[in-house]
């Protein structure tokens, strides 16, 4: 179990930092910049996202014979799509073909987007949440848990935006984190904003930064 108190540090260079314009990134590259964030104590390092990009599960076979003394490598992809089982959506199924010990998987906490962007219920919202993090737990060590636009949909619904993550927590997530996916909140803002919401309707609470909570 983590001390209340700790910090772990983890790092999306492999998989958000290639969205920059004229960077890409080969197997071997992403290897060799692995090993130096494993060097410099990084906790977790996103690996890629195997869903989306076919080529990181290359990635995810080569990094297992790379011997890491500290960091943990990460496939990174979203919730099932509505109307699909976690065992029968290819998302998730390759998730599981990354064969790593930790995986993270996004999903929607503003309510504008299951309503306008997927077409279904706030309900089917949260169930799918929960489904996809309760399948993970039963396929890996440890589920990350990524409340995409958080801080956004907390404004817009703040019961809405809670009630996504307690549907992570109850299907057992080891970590939630809290996504500024816009980049527009300031920490201080944010953390009052959430620690206030954490008092009154998150009691399970063990710890909790800025922007990532640890329910163990």
């Amino acid at each position: 179990m983590n001390s209340p108190d700790s910090i772990k540090i983890y790092d999306t260079t492999l998989r958000d930092g290639t969205q920059a314009e004229d960077i890409a990134f080969s197997s071997e590259d992403k290897i060799r910049i692995a090993q130096k964030l494993n060097e410099f104590g990084i906790d977790y390092i996103e690996g890629g996202w195997p869903g989306s990009n076919p080529k990181d599960l290359q990635f995810f076979r080569e990094v297992k014979k790379i011997p890491l003394s500290h960091a943990r490598i990460v496939a990174f992809g979203s919730t099932c799509r509505a109307g699909t089982p976690p065992e029968k959506d290819s998302n998730i199924q390759a998730l599981i073909e990354a064969d790593t010990k930790v995986v993270t998987i996004f999903g929607k906490s503003w309510d504008i987007h299951p309503l306008e962007a997927l077409n279904i219920t706030l309900e089917q919202n949260l169930e799918i949440i929960h489904q996809s993090v309760r399948y993970l737990k039963k396929q890996v060590s440890e589920v990350i848990y990524d409340a995409e636009h958080f801080f956004d949909g907390y404004k817009n619904n703040p019961s809405y935006a809670l009630k996504t993550l307690q549907a992570a927590q109850e299907a057992k997530a080891d970590w939630i984190v809290l996504c500024d996916t816009n980049g527009g909140t300031l920490p201080m803002k944010s953390n009052r904003s959430s620690m206030k919401r954490r008092r009154r309707s998150l009691p399970l609470l063990a710890s909790m930064s800025t922007t990532i909570l640890n329910w163990q």
